[in-house]
């Protein structure tokens, strides 16, 4: 896997009209072995699949996140035990870590990214490396052909947005709103706007992430993104009880659906 593997899959949905789907499972998350098992099932419904290395600090988590990373921790999940499971899987979608800054320099940049590489992930999303601070993580990891990806908040002034979208690869990850991860009712007009003018400036294809829950929110915010992130109700179903498939299969159906054009059919 690599930063072509991540262009290859949003190709294909480009291809086929459909939006990608980019599911959130916490390493070591609620067990070890369930999360292998989530990971393959995940894998039938997602694109791309991002996996958080837990952390004792949240990165813009809400506390459904940082209660999975609590628990992952008490199970002694880690980076080396997290990239275990990942080269342990027997096929699927390319993956992405969600990770700290502090848990890459502590392990070296050039090892995490061979490490990175031995495992079959392709690349990393680093929530706590400001853009301006990332040049030699980008670096080496295209030398090693991964990818890190570009992440912004509607916050984001006019200039560093402009800054950090002609530099994205793989896609850029579009937080919806101000504040942490967790589900929402319903996103504002504004979110609208914002998406629309990322996805006319980015140089990759733009996701949506933080609030995404349901085939509504889909519906709502297709119209300029090309994928979406599901994490806090994912993470819920699999603390209630529930399955994968609770979660992801309609969302699939809603990021597989045509948008309509206002005429009938």
């Amino acid at each position: 896997m690599s930063l072509d593997a991540i262009n290859a899959a949003f190709d294909a949905a480009g291809r086929e009209a459909r939006k990608a789907l980019v599911p959130f499972l916490m390493s070591g998350h609620p067990t070890p072995d369930q999360f292998a098992r989530n990971l393959a099932e995940a894998g039938k419904y997602a694109d791309v699949i991002e996996v958080g290395v837990p952390f004792s600090d949240p990165l813009a988590d809400g506390p459904v996140i940082q209660a999975a990373a609590a628990e992952a921790l008490k199970h002694g999940t880690t980076l080396a035990s997290t990239l275990a499971a990942i080269a342990a899987r027997e096929d699927g979608p390319p993956i992405l870590l969600m990770l700290s800054c502090n848990q890459l320099l502590a392990h070296g940049l050039e090892r995490v990214a061979r490490r990175i590489v031995e495992a079959g992930a392709s690349g990393a999303i680093v929530p706590d490396l400001p853009f301006e601070e990332s040049t030699e993580l980008r670096e080496i990891f295209a030398r090693h052909g991964l990818v890190l990806i570009a992440m912004l908040a509607p916050t984001t002034d006019a200039a560093r947005k402009s800054a950090i979208l002609r530099q994205a690869q793989g896609f850029a990850y579009l937080i919806s709103v101000a504040g942490v991860t967790g589900a929402r009712d319903a996103f504002p007009p504004e979110t609208l706007d914002y998406i629309r003018e990322a996805a006319q400036a980015s140089s990759a294809p733009v996701c949506v992430g933080f609030g995404i829950s349901k085939p509504q929110h889909v519906e709502q915010l297709r119209e300029h993104a090309d994928g979406f992130i599901v994490g806090s109700a994912l993470i819920r179903a699999i603390e209630s009880g529930g399955s994968v498939a609770d979660v992801l299969a309609p969302l699939r159906q809603a990021c597989d659906a045509t948008i309509t054009t206002g005429t009938d059919s």
